[in-house]
């Protein structure tokens, strides 16, 4: 991809505010190992711990875009993102599991070990979203570092207070979803026969990922309201 083009900032964009759809996780990830230590350190272990993850991110991220490469990986990689998407919408984000640190260093370590583990969505998101640019990557990372580390927490609450951001990012992890099913150089030709029909494809991804995350989290509110009538009486 050329730099400094339309694409290249729409690609870079993207990847930006995947970073930051994605990291409410990232933020209750840091709040939980850090809590038992004393305020002095809990700073060092937010610092340490995120640039200690998002190092091993970058590597993971930029070693998947080639991985990428191999024939059918891209659809793979697009269909699991479509689940990814789906399930930034559904799910309830349990986080019981994530042990505090007593420590400092215990505490980077959680951090680091848990992102790790928890990053895959956004690994597979943004190498999708970079097409094959490693520089994208790296960019993206860089502008985002500094907003996860600080204003994680901050945009956490933006999402409660403004929840239709949630769809919009789970919008744009379909949109990219289905930018890499149509990239996928096994059947990228199929698509490039008409491209009325590529983006009709694309758009209708799209429209099924956030209606059905629609649907099952109106289901879900409509049973924990019966459910509560029902204790009540």
């Amino acid at each position: 991809m050329e730099l400094f083009t339309l694409d290249f900032f729409t690609a870079l964009l993207t990847i930006v505010f995947i970073d930051l759809i994605l990291a409410g996780d990232n933020a209750i990830v840091i709040g939980l190992a850090a809590r038992k230590l004393p305020k002095d350190q809990q700073k060092k272990a937010v610092i340490w711990g995120t640039f200690g993850a998002v190092g091993i991110r970058a590597v993971a991220t930029v070693l998947v875009v080639y991985l990428l490469e191999i024939p059918w990986l891209m659809l793979g990689g697009g269909i699991l993102l479509l689940w990814i998407a789906y399930k930034l919408l559904v799910d309830d984000g349990g986080h019981g599991d994530i042990k505090a640190g007593n420590t400092l260093l215990q505490s980077i370590r959680t951090i680091i070990i848990a992102d790790a583990a928890m990053g895959l969505d956004n690994v597979i998101a943004v190498a999708g979203a970079a097409h094959g640019d490693a520089l994208l990557v790296i960019l993206g990372l860089l502008i985002s570092i500094p907003i996860v580390v600080w204003g994680s927490t901050l945009f956490i609450r933006l999402i409660q207070r403004f929840p239709w951001i949630v769809y919009i990012g789970s919008g744009v992890l379909a949109y990219t979803a289905a930018k890499m099913i149509t990239h996928e150089p096994k059947i990228e030709a199929f698509f490039l026969q008409s491209s009325l029909f590529k983006w009709s494809f694309m758009v209708l991804v799209v429209i099924v990922i956030v209606l059905a995350g629609l649907w099952t989290n109106t289901a879900r509110s409509r049973k924990a309201a019966t459910e509560k009538s029902r204790e009540s009486h």
